[in-house]
């Protein structure tokens, strides 16, 4: 545990991340990667929750862009979350790792309801603390319900995988050109525009002094690497004065 920089973090995955080399739902096999990169932490005690997007199966803001109610779309892609989160949990189970699902809506025949005092017990004891259904409201991103649980459950660091090593300067994807940022500000995030997260989850690690890390969780070994403090993809932190 004393090898580990950080003792307790959120790790935000994109539903996006759960598909593999499918173009929807969930790729068993990216389920089994990300139990692999977990499982040294897990072993050696660090408390690990976890918040998951619904973007593999549905997301809200397409729904509404195709006319559909924005309050009806976005409880549909809470519940795509939750599913996300109970395949999450089985993988994990499988592979020996102590889990829960804690849900923002509540559904007791398939998972708990979140409780913040309980989910510190789970985390307390060594289980994988998933958060499913975002914040449980409409009009808000996992972004922003990985930033409020992180806050909640007094994490040290928030870490995002996604598809891509860091913060850009502009899309890598689109421009070959573009820069990578070893480290950058939460005002220059909000500033630039530069997409880490959107800006209610970016102002709200702002306030709470919230540190977060984005790296490629496709890259073996990266979780560990960040947990100990090494410098992986980018890190988004205060301005120096």
């Amino acid at each position: 545990m004393s090898d580990y920089k950080y003792h307790r973090v959120l790790l935000k995955l994109s539903g996006e991340a759960l598909l593999g080399e499918q173009e929807f739902g969930i790729d068993v096999k990216m389920l089994e990667h990300l139990a692999d990169e977990i499982k040294p932490a897990y072993e050696a005690g660090v408390e690990i929750a976890i918040v998951v997007g619904g973007g593999n199966i549905f997301r809200g803001l397409a729904g509404a862009s195709s006319g559909m109610d924005r309050a009806q779309a976005d409880s549909m892609g809470m519940l795509a979350t939750v599913m996300n989160s109970l395949a999450l949990q089985d993988c994990f189970e499988r592979n020996e790792m102590d889990s829960r699902v804690m849900s923002a809506i509540e559904m007791h025949q398939v998972c708990e309801s979140y409780i913040r005092r309980r989910a510190e017990r789970h985390l307390e004891k060594g289980r994988i603390t998933i958060f499913a259904a975002g914040t449980g409201n409409p009009y808000f991103t996992t972004d922003t319900a990985a930033a409020l649980r992180a806050c909640e459950i007094g994490a040290e660091c928030l870490m995002k995988a996604t598809k891509v090593d860091g913060v850009y300067d502009k899309d890598p994807m689109k421009h070959p050109d573009a820069k990578r940022y070893d480290s950058v500000s939460y005002m220059e995030v909000l500033s630039k525009d530069l997409k880490v997260m959107d800006s209610t989850a970016t102002a709200l690690c702002h306030d709470n002094k919230m540190p977060m890390i984005i790296f490629n969780i496709s890259q073996p070994g990266v979780f560990d690497r960040a947990l100990r403090g090494e410098s992986v993809g980018t890190t988004v932190v205060e301005e120096e004065h």
